[in-house]
């Protein structure tokens, strides 16, 4: 069972940084297509971004396009997102959460990913 831990939310001003790291257990880490989603207080929970197992091929949300990046150390089995000029809307629970399957198939849909770590709060003052 992959278990995933993600750290590095906090509160800051809008335009700050921050990065959030996703550990995650698993022989076969390098294999896995990982995702960050975010989930804001009376909202479902979105997409932020993915990034293939080999760290080639990444994808964002349009709302993050430009602002933040997701990386991936498979050494330490870690995927990270810098997140940059940070924005009021960007408060919500941050998730990291492993791709089900090897397709790219609808990868922006939360049911398409499995092994939820527990959130990290990042909250943007305006």
């Amino acid at each position: 069972q992959v278990q995933i831990v993600e750290s590095g939310g906090g509160l800051v001003q809008a335009g700050a940084s921050l990065r959030l790291s996703c550990a995650a257990s698993g022989r076969t880490f390098s294999t896995y297509f990982m995702g960050w989603f975010r989930q804001a207080p009376g909202k479902e929970r979105e997409f932020v971004a993915a990034i293939s197992g080999s760290g080639d091929s990444t994808f964002y949300a349009d709302s993050v396009k430009g602002r933040f990046t997701i990386s991936r150390d498979n050494a330490k089995n870690t995927v990270y997102l810098q997140m940059n000029t940070l924005k009021p809307e960007d408060t919500a629970v941050y998730y990291c959460a492993r791709r089900k399957t090897y397709t790219l198939v609808n990868y922006f849909l939360a049911d398409g990913y499995t092994n939820w770590g527990q959130g990290t709060q990042v909250t943007v003052s305006s």
